[in-house]
């Protein structure tokens, strides 16, 4: 039910001449089926569109190779970020979604924790009183 020209899809509009493209609907169900059932590739897409029944079903036992899923993707990678955009704006307003409210502190620490860098409760008091030592010794140099 998605407008796909308004979604900026290549290739939603048919060109007058030639032998038309695949219809970018049936390559987006194809991808959103790989989506959800973990299938990254191009070629294991094109392998179950072969194999795979309820694919058959879903495209229409259409078999695209491996280059044009993967020509779909590249092509309308923005698209499909809308698709996806529009997707969870949908889910939101038929309130699916539960919301929380979350604070991430975007600061970004290199983590080190070396053995000489690991203090525990007695590390920690050997420390202080090492500390405390040396401003005795400062004031008493004064």
């Amino acid at each position: 039910m998605l407008e796909l020209q308004l979604l900026s899809f290549k290739k939603s509009q048919a060109a007058e001449t030639g032998r038309p493209a695949y219809d970018p609907k049936d390559l987006l169900k194809l991808y959103i089926y790989g989506y959800f059932n973990h299938i990254r590739s191009s070629r294991k897409l094109m392998i179950e569109c072969g194999r795979n029944i309820e694919v058959m079903w879903l495209i229409g036992k259409l078999q695209p190779d491996f280059r044009t899923i993967a020509d779909f993707r590249k092509d309308n990678h923005k698209s499909l970020k809308l698709v996806f955009r529009e997707f969870v704006s949908l889910c939101d307003r038929l309130g699916l979604y539960g919301k929380n409210l979350v604070a991430i502190d975007g600061s970004k620490f290199r983590a080190q924790n070396s053995d000489n860098k690991c203090f525990n409760e007695a590390i920690l008091r050997k420390k202080l009183a090492n500390i405390d030592n040396h401003i005795s010794e400062y004031f008493a140099s004064t």
